[in-house]
């Protein structure tokens, strides 16, 4: 996920100014996303991600789906889930296949 974002800063694919790249430089950082297992970072990220996915021209069904996302589980699997369905989503949008990355 890390390595598309950053090249989406180079390529554009990353949604501008105010995009992905801003969550790369807090992932770099290490201290609003970790530790992992910490519920608040994982929502941290995954709220990060949220915001800035329109700025990325989803289509229509997986703009819904992104807001769909069920942030609240009660043992953090939920949480876990929308995790890996949120960096999913971004990284179709950006054509994470379609790049060959």
């Amino acid at each position: 996920l890390g390595l598309a974002w950053q090249r989406g800063r180079w390529d554009g694919s990353d949604g501008g100014r105010g995009g992905y790249g801003e969550v790369l430089a807090e992932m770099a950082r290490a201290d609003r996303y970790e530790p992992s297992d910490d519920p608040s970072k994982s929502r941290a990220l995954v709220e990060d991600m949220r915001r800035r996915y329109n700025l990325l021209g989803p289509d229509g069904g997986d703009a819904a789906e992104m807001e769909a996302i069920d942030l609240d589980g009660d043992d953090g699997l939920g949480l876990d889930a929308a995790r890996r369905r949120c960096a999913g989503l971004v990284l179709r949008a950006m054509g994470f296949v379609q790049n060959g990355l």
